[in-house]
């Protein structure tokens, strides 16, 4: 007796195309490439608008061969799904020659050309550490990525939503005519996000000029602002009150060494914008910015601080203290600051009780990460002060510094703690401490 039934077909042939496309989605492009051959239902899938909504080209400057096919096939499939794409993040890696720095703003062109004819969505542009500062570029590729950059600003300003040219380094008429770009057609942009932390070569005192402010001035919907501490002045934090307090919740200021950081801020301006905007955080990053009379004059008392990070890069002075910092700047903050990052070569000096007093002061502090010389019971009375309820923490990282080689002691004494409060640990912290030898 013959058999008329239809061949078993694999469970494969019924999945959903919603389920097939979250498949494709973890795959990279060659394997792609690859399942799109098996039928014409997986090749349709292939096609699918969302799997290239998002994409990453990586240029590396002493590419291997994996590396180069990498890279032009991922050129080949932004090209071919360019009209589906919603976000664009070029890396640079290790530009190291003059020959580099050329091909890389031929290929952008080329790119932004093809872009500007078939995408009519690109919401958000990333691209990061360009370094035009350097030697590797020379003038006229430098001028001539920059007119390319800003004429594909230009077209696309319409649509960008987000922008990051973090570490452009470019000079302060370079880097205004950039954002500029944004604001081409109707001298207003509506961005609601941009990164420009290092934008801006460095030692500019970016905050005295007229320019960046008449450029800033043109942004009316900003969300959240990147940027460095020698960008800011009364004249741009009333800029920012005027035209972007409605929807304003984010400012995330660098402030580096080699920054200029000596401007005076008058509290009232901090404390206008904070009450045209009441949505407003304030995150500071600090770079070897470390003395308190620096800090002094950049840490008012009227900045809506949700978070800090004092990194002194394993830097040192003999004249530098941190004391006066927790025990008189940071308190102020104990009603809004969510946040300490601290990495410190306090070889000079113990801050177990200074920083258990602030921790505790500090109502709504989650998160707490702290490289420095301490004590192994300091990790034992934080612990004790979260069982207690005394504090909020739900991230503890502590890295402790010491000057010994050996550690087996000081590991035993965490081992003991972990084991102690383990039922804490375990339930209610992300948790992670560490002696680290400095010698």
């Amino acid at each position: 007796m013959e058999d008329d039934s239809k061949p078993e077909q694999s469970p494969w042939a019924y999945l959903p195309d919603v389920c097939l496309r979250h498949v494709f989605h973890w795959l990279d492009d060659r394997d792609r490439s690859h399942t799109a051959l098996v039928c014409k239902k997986w090749n349709w899938a292939m096609h699918s608008g969302s799997l290239w909504r998002s994409r990453t080209i990586t240029f590396c400057g002493q590419p291997s061969r994996e590396d180069t096919l990498e890279l032009q096939s991922t050129l080949w499939y932004v090209k071919k799904f360019a009209k589906y794409l919603v976000c664009l993040e070029i890396r640079l890696w290790n530009p190291y020659n003059t020959a580099f720095t050329r091909k890389f703003q031929v290929t952008l062109r080329g790119l932004f050309s093809h872009l500007v004819k078939c995408n009519n969505c690109l919401g958000s542009l990333s691209i990061t550490y360009l370094a035009l500062d350097r030697l590797i570029w020379r003038n006229a590729v430098r001028a001539q990525f920059l007119k390319n950059l800003s004429t594909f600003l230009k077209r696309m300003s319409k649509r960008l939503d987000y922008l990051n040219l973090k570490g452009a380094r470019v000079t302060l008429e370079e880097g205004c005519e950039l954002l500029n770009s944004l604001s081409y057609l109707t001298n207003e942009s509506f961005l609601s996000e941009i990164n420009i932390e290092d934008f801006f070569s460095l030692h500019l005192p970016v905050y005295s000029s007229t320019l960046f402010h008449q450029t800033m001035s043109k942004f009316h919907s900003l969300v959240i602002l990147t940027f460095n501490y020698n960008c800011i002045s009364d004249d741009l934090l009333n800029i920012l009150g005027e035209h972007s307090a409605h929807s304003l919740c984010t400012l995330n200021i660098k402030c580096h060494i080699h920054d200029p950081h000596g401007q005076v801020i008058r509290g009232v301006s901090w404390g206008n914008l904070a009450k045209r905007a009441p949505k407003l955080n304030v995150n500071f990053f600090f770079e070897r910015v470390m003395k308190h009379d620096h800090l002094a004059r950049i840490l008012l008392v009227e900045i809506p601080v949700r978070s800090i990070s004092l990194r002194s890069c394993y830097f040192t002075h003999p004249d530098w203290t941190m004391r006066p910092t927790l025990t008189n700047l940071l308190p102020v903050y104990w009603h809004v600051l969510q946040k300490l990052t601290l990495e410190l070569n306090n070889d000079h000096e113990l801050l177990d009780d200074d920083l258990l007093q602030l921790i505790v002061s500090c109502k709504r502090m989650l998160f707490l990460k702290v490289w420095a010389f301490l004590s192994v019971t300091f990790v034992e009375r934080l612990l004790q002060n979260r069982a207690e309820g005394k504090c909020i923490l739900t991230t503890i990282k502590v890295r402790i510094y010491t000057a010994r080689q050996e550690t087996s002691e000081e590991d035993l004494l965490l081992c003991d703690i972990y084991r102690k409060f383990k039922y804490l640990i375990d339930s209610e912290l992300n948790y992670f401490v560490i002696t680290y030898p400095m010698v």
